[in-house]
Order: C-alpha cells, then sequence, then structure tokens
C-alpha cells in the first residue's frame, strides 16, 4: 500500500476524544499510568528490575480492578503485562508479604486476593463513582459498531447502555470498560472513562508496511480500529501476512493504538494460520504453557492401592463408554446390572478430573482461565493437558478408572427408586462408537447387543415424561467437514441426532439433575452454595414475534406467560416434526429463548423443564462441572454451606468463555464452508431462507448447510421492505412476500475467505 494513509491509521475519518478532559486515557490520577488491563499500557518484556516496590502500587490496583478474581503470579504478570519469570518471582515474594500485612489473603497455594472481595465488588475508596448529576458509575462489556457507537451491557440491566460515537474512548469490542456520566445541556450522557479489562491479550492483523512502520489491519471486522506498528516492533514480520499484535499504548482515542508483533501466523488461506488467526481472535489459547505441561507430567499414573480400597468398586459391572468415532478423551461410560427385586442399576460413571487436578496447581489455575475445551473443524484445544484429558482422566476400555458415580435403581419405566452418589474404581469393557451402538440398538446384533438396548429402552422411556413435562427438543443438524491432509474442506457432512446419541444425552441428562437437586436439598437447608446450569425464561416479546411468525404456517401457539410457554413451545416443534418448516420453527424458537449460563442463583432449566439442573458430566472438558465434583463431594462429607461469593466470579468467567468457544467453532465452520463453495463459484442452488435484515436476505444451502446472503437491491422483480413483526420482505410494487423458511434458487458470485462471507445472486423463488 502507498505511504498516502495517515499515520493516525483510523478508519472513518477523525475520531472525537472519549467524553469529558482525560476521560478515556488509561491513565490514573496524576498522569501515572495504569496496568494494561486496567486500560494502559503494560510495561515492557525483559525488565529486570530489583526489589518489589516499584510493583507496590499497580499490583494493588489490578487487585482493586478485578476484585473477585484470585491471582497467583503469574496471573498478576500477565495481567500487568510483564512476562519476565524474574519478575514474575519477585511478584509472588510481594503477594506473600502482602498478605502477612492484610492487606491480600490466600485463598489457596499461591493464590491470593483482596480480603474485602469475597463480598460485593468494592471500588478504591469504597464509594461508587459517580456522574455529575449524582449517576453511580457503571462496569460491563462494550460492542462497538462499524460506525463508532458502543453498546454496554451492564450485569443486571435488561437494556443495553448506548454510548454516543467518538465517545467509546480506548476500548475495543468486548472489552470491559467503566462507564461515566458527561453533561449535554439538561441531559448526561454515558461516555467510555476507563478500560478495566481487556477481552483478549492478542490481535489478528494484517500487516500494511509503510515507511518507517507499518499499519496492522485486523481481520476481525469487529475491531473498529487500525493499529500503529513502528519498525522496532515489527519484529522481521513479512509484509502481507497475518500475524499476532500485543497492545503496547493506547493512551488517548485521538492517538492510533500502538502494538508489537509477537508472533507471525502465515499467508492468508493457509489452513494452520487460519485456525491460529480464529483461537487469538477469539481470545483462546491454542497450547499450554510449558510449566502446566511440566506439572502435569509429575501425576503419577498408577491407581494406589490405599485410594482404591477408599471407593466402591465395579470393575467387575459391565461397563462401556459410547462417544464420536474421533473422540480422544472419554469422560463417561455406563454401568448396568440386574438386581433381586427385578430393577435395574445403572451407573453413569464420570472421570475423576478433580482427584488429579487441585486447587491451588498450575493445572487448575490454567483450567480456571480456559472454563472449557475449543472444538474446531479439525481439532481440540483441550481444557486439561493431554496427559489428563486423553489418558489419566480418560475412562478409556480394558483400563481400570478412577470415577465420580451417580448410581440409580431404576425400575421397568426408568424411574428412580434409589440413588447414590460417590467415588469409584471402574474398568470399561467396551468403547462404542455411536455408529457401533446405533447398529446394535437396530439390529439386535453384536456384542453387549442387549445391553444397549435395555438401555435404550429406558431412555426412550425417560424422554417422553420429559417431553411430557414441557421440555423442548432442540435437536438440530451439524455440520462437520472431511479434510484433505492440507486442510482443505472435501466434503460437507451433516451429523444428525441417531438413538445412540440420544440414549447417553438421556442418561447423562438424568444424573445432572439429580445430582442438582441432591445438593439443592442437601439436609432439608435453604440451597446451598453451588454451581447451576440455569436458562430463563424467554422475554415476552420475542414470544409475541414468535406466535405472529408460526402463524404463517398455519400454526396457532396459545398466548401464555413467559413462564409456561415451553409445553406451547414443545408442542410447536412436535407439530411441525418432519415438515418443511420444522427447522426454520425451531430456529425461530430458539432464538426466542434465553441464553443458558452457569450462576449459583438455581432458578431452573426452562428449556429441559427443570426445576434443578446443572452439568456434572464433563469435567475433562467443562471447569464447572469439577466446581459441582467439588461441592458434592463437601457435601457427602458432611461439610456446611459454601460461600457462593467464591464460585460467582468462575461462573460468569465460564459462561463467557463458553459464548467466545462457541463463536469461534462457528468461525471455523464459517470458514471452511466458505472455502467449499468458492471452489463452485457461477453453480447454481437451491436453499432456504433463515435470516432477513433491511440490506440482505440470508440463505442456507440445502445441499450442504452453506450459509450465504443474497443483497436486497440485487433482487430485480421488486423494491422490498422489511416487515418486522412478520420477519419477512414484501415488495412495496407487487405485494410479493419473502419469508423465512422459503425455498429459493440462488447462484453463487462471490466467496471472500477473509470476511468469511458468500454472496450470492437471486434467480428466484421454487415454486
Amino acid at each position: 500500500m502507498s505511504g498516502k494513509r495517515k499515520a493516525g491509521g483510523k478508519r472513518g475519518g477523525k475520531r472525537k476524544p472519549g467524553g469529558p478532559s482525560g476521560s478515556g486515557t488509561g491513565t490514573g490520577s496524576g498522569g501515572r499510568r495504569r496496568p494494561a488491563s486496567a486500560g494502559g499500557s503494560p510495561q515492557g518484556s525483559g525488565q529486570r528490575l530489583s526489589g518489589t516496590s516499584q510493583y507496590l502500587a499497580d499490583a494493588m490496583e489490578v487487585f482493586r480492578r478485578l476484585p473477585g478474581r484470585p491471582m497467583n503470579a503469574r496471573q498478576l504478570a500477565s495481567t500487568m503485562g510483564i512476562r519476565d519469570r524474574e519478575v514474575q518471582g519477585k511478584l509472588h515474594l510481594l503477594m506473600r508479604d502482602l498478605a502477612g500485612k492484610g492487606k491480600l489473603e490466600e485463598v489457596g497455594r499461591g493464590r491470593f486476593m483482596l480480603p474485602e472481595s469475597k463480598g460485593a465488588p468494592q471500588r478504591k475508596g469504597g464509594k461508587p463513582a459517580q456522574g455529575p448529576g449524582g449517576k453511580e458509575a457503571l462496569t460491563g462489556t462494550i460492542q462497538i459498531s462499524a460506525y463508532g457507537k458502543g453498546y454496554v451491557r451492564v450485569p443486571g440491566q435488561t437494556d443495553d447502555l448506548a454510548i454516543p460515537k467518538g465517545h467509546t474512548g480506548t476500548a475495543f469490542w468486548g472489552d470491559t470498560v467503566e462507564i461515566g456520566w458527561m453533561r449535554r445541556g439538561r441531559k448526561e450522557v454515558p461516555y467510555v472513562a476507563d478500560v478495566v479489562k481487556r477481552a483478549r491479550d492478542l490481535y489478528v492483523v494484517m500487516i500494511d508496511p509503510v515507511k518507517d512502520y507499518a499499519f496492522g489491519v485486523p481481520t476481525d471486522k469487529r475491531l473498529h480500529r487500525d493499529f500503529l506498528i513502528p519498525a522496532r516492533h515489527l519484529n522481521n514480520a513479512p509484509q502481507d501476512v497475518k500475524v499476532a499484535v500485543r497492545l503496547v499504548d493506547w493512551a488517548s482515542p485521538d492517538d492510533p493504538p500502538i502494538a508489537e508483533v509477537v508472533e507471525v501466523l502465515g499467508a492468508p488461506g493457509l489452513h494452520e494460520a487460519e485456525m491460529h488467526a480464529i483461537l487469538l481472535e477469539y481470545g483462546l489459547p491454542y497450547h499450554f504453557p510449558e510449566e502446566v505441561e511440566a506439572e502435569a507430567a509429575k501425576i503419577p499414573t498408577a491407581l494406589p492401592e490405599k485410594d482404591i480400597k477408599k471407593r466402591r468398586d465395579f470393575r467387575e459391572v459391565c461397563t462401556f463408554t459410547i462417544d464420536p468415532e474421533d473422540a480422544k478423551d472419554f469422560d463417561d461410560a455406563l454401568s448396568m446390572r440386574d438386581l433381586k427385586n427385578g430393577n435395574l442399576e445403572v451407573g453413569v460413571h464420570i472421570a475423576d478430573v478433580t482427584h488429579y487436578v487441585r486447587p491451588g496447581g498450575l493445572i487448575e489455575a490454567e483450567a480456571v482461565e480456559r472454563a472449557t475445551s475449543v472444538y474446531l473443524v479439525d481439532r481440540t484445544i483441550p481444557m486439561l493437558p493431554e496427559v489428563l484429558s486423553n489418558n489419566l482422566c480418560s475412562l478409556r476400555p480394558n483400563e481400570d478408572r478412577f470415577a465420580f458415580s451417580a448410581v440409580f435403581e431404576l425400575d421397568k419405566d426408568g424411574v428412580v427408586v434409589k440413588e447414590w452418589f460417590g467415588r469409584t474404581v471402574i474398568h470399561s469393557d467396551r468403547r462404542f462408537t455411536y455408529a457401533e451402538a446405533q447398529e446394535r440398538i437396530e439390529t439386535g446384533k453384536g456384542d453387549l447387543a442387549e445391553e444397549v438396548r435395555r438401555l435404550d429402552r429406558l431412555a426412550k422411556k425417560m424422554r417422553v415424561r420429559r417431553f411430557k413435562a414441557g421440555g423442548i427438543d432442540f435437536d438440530t443438524e451439524e455440520v462437520r467437514f472431511r479434510l484433505s491432509e492440507d486442510g482443505k474442506p472435501i466434503e460437507v457432512l451433516i451429523k444428525r441426532m441417531m438413538d445412540a446419541n440420544r440414549l447417553v444425552e438421556d442418561f447423562m441428562l438424568l444424573a445432572n439433575v439429580r445430582v442438582a437437586k441432591w445438593i439443592a436439598g442437601c439436609k432439608g437447608q435453604r440451597p446451598p452454595g453451588a454451581v447451576y446450569r440455569i436458562h430463563d425464561s424467554p422475554d415476552p416479546t420475542k414470544l409475541k414475534s414468535l406466535r405472529m411468525f408460526v402463524a404463517q404456517f398455519g400454526y396457532k401457539m396459545p398466548d401464555t406467560e413467559p413462564g409456561n410457554a415451553h409445553r406451547a413451545i414443545s408442542q410447536l416443534i412436535s407439530m411441525a416434526e418432519g415438515k418443511p418448516e420444522e427447522p426454520i420453527i425451531k430456529q425461530m424458537a430458539i432464538r426466542s429463548m434465553a441464553k443458558a449460563e452457569y450462576s449459583t442463583e438455581n432458578i431452573g432449566h426452562y428449556g429441559l423443564a427443570f426445576e434443578h439442573y446443572t452439568h456434572f458430566t464433563s469435567p475433562i472438558r467443562r471447569y464447572p462441572d469439577m466446581m459441582v465434583h467439588r461441592s458434592l463431594q463437601h457435601y457427602l462429607d458432611g461439610g456446611g454451606h459454601l460461600d457462593t461469593a467464591t464460585l460467582d466470579g468462575p461462573c460468569a468467567h465460564s459462561s463467557e468463555r463458553e459464548k467466545r468457544a462457541a463463536e469461534a467453532e462457528r468461525a471455523s465452520i464459517k470458514y471452511k464452508q466458505v472455502e467449499f463453495i468458492g471452489t463452485r463459484l457461477g453453480e447454481e442452488f437451491n436453499g432456504v431462507v433463515n435470516g432477513i435484515s433491511a440490506k440482505a436476505v440470508y440463505i442456507e444451502l440445502k445441499e450442504n448447510k452453506c450459509e450465504g446472503y443474497v443483497d436486497i437491491k440485487g433482487i430485480s422483480t421488486d423494491r422490498f421492505s422489511v416487515d418486522t413483526e412478520r420477519q419477512c420482505l414484501v415488495g412495496m410494487h407487487t405485494g410479493q412476500i419473502i419469508r423465512m423458511g422459503q425455498e429459493v434458487r440462488i447462484q453463487v458470485v462471490r466467496a471472500d475467505l477473509q470476511r468469511r462471507e458468500l454472496e450470492f445472486d437471486w434467480l428466484g423463488v421454487v415454486v
């Protein structure tokens, strides 16, 4: 690119200051720069300073700005932008000294937090920051439009807070920000006063060199500012490649954010470069720190006899796992045996991760931070090091393994007669793939066929009861790819739920429900401190929209209260089953629902119609499950009420990381869809309308479920306006209606890999 571009590196022209004088600068009182995560510049790597006093103020500021979050020395150093291990050691000594003086509290081996942060978050000085009219300063997560307007989601508030263009300060999309208030005439207008925490440490950009510097152009279209990379920070990165950069300084919104190159990812279009770019784009790791791997390698592999004796022994009971063909970690197994009274004992055995991963260790800290495994089109980025996830904790066949089990006595209808929870030792006799288990369900042939079929029959009975109670069947088709050796998509595969998949799902649901119910009713007290998987009732406005939408297909959905609507939604989906409109009705029903999340406040799971529900069955890949295992063991041991304040932070963090992981997975699928269809430019396909906006019609191809859009202006039959109530387009002259679920004919005209976009030409409605 020519050197004509302005050094400011801003998109859309010159931006206004972020609020009143001094706002959005990322500096503390007296002009002292805050730590990076607190909105200022990180300290440079390689700093080797003697003593610890120079870190005192910044370290305490980090703890004040991240209340309720315990940190070890490595995490504190990372937050402060320090990467020198010698300095990390000094920070550890500093934190111990502060703990001795009562300024910090050690809450786990090597992990510290502010004493007061166990309760409600405190601001510096103990008083909430206020705007000029007395409004309390708020903290939330910001999203910034391409036009520079910000929207901040504040916990506990229904509506997002709108930030005027030019007043988003030094925030990027996804950052946690503090909102202040400024005068505009008689009104008080919000602005970003400070960045509390960056959403990510690294950003993916394309290098665009000028003369003595370069621009880093973000590949994530949600990032509204380009980075300025001085020559000394380029680290020999070549032109026209994707690189990972770290924010070095962004003192003022009037200045460009300064960055340094930390890793060259590779040329655009290369499979490895693109997958790593997606992970970094969503702030997700793709390798473990050496010290974490080293700690994992030291864990003994043998099962000590003294530990075996403390556990209930299921090694002689018929046990097997059912997992995807490419699974490497097996975190759940099923056992079964007949009882003398004619009932069946079914054991749901879950990998005993917390036996190996203890609080205070490096593995634990890494698991807390990651919170979940991430699944891209070609790989799994595990929450735990592979020596644990694929070996020690994995319930592999023909090996003795420790488990945390929920054991049920079931009658012939699958009703729980008795239950037991506790630690066990098991021996899996067989590893089934879903296809192998399905074959036995359908044919009754093969080893352990009768055992699998008996569990399937019980699962179906439990499923019927769940749906009668109002549980909603949201099962949808999933897209997978068959890739070449160099990562190119060769074939699109559609994964559909089979009876074998549902069998496993139903018994995992049973375990999750019964564990949550047992904890909630522990000792007949009020629900003790624990982690629940909650799902709130739908928004009434969205329910109204759903009723109007399905009416177009001839379905009448009763006008019920949101809390009772799950039965109506379940019946609606049941009525649509097998019909052409089923996928779009399921999609719109899902859109009407709230998002499930983790919380210590048990409000039940609306979509599943469970009063009590948690996640107990996947501790290898979800940190909340580890928290549930520990809580359950605590109460089994007769422990008292757990302080929910210690669980709230990890719950919120895990919910947020789960969202990121899902977005990264969708991004990787979208990339491969565009790459796959990009080889078929000019071809025609039938598709289904699955989204409508004021500018575009979004279409999913029937053949392979790849998604793209048609520009509304490109539909030549008429000029169209959006009917928001019916969620359709209406021709202004002809009255032609283009609605969701309609089958249409398109031609592929553009495949933009970097924007992950497919563009189609409209050929017409399929009659």
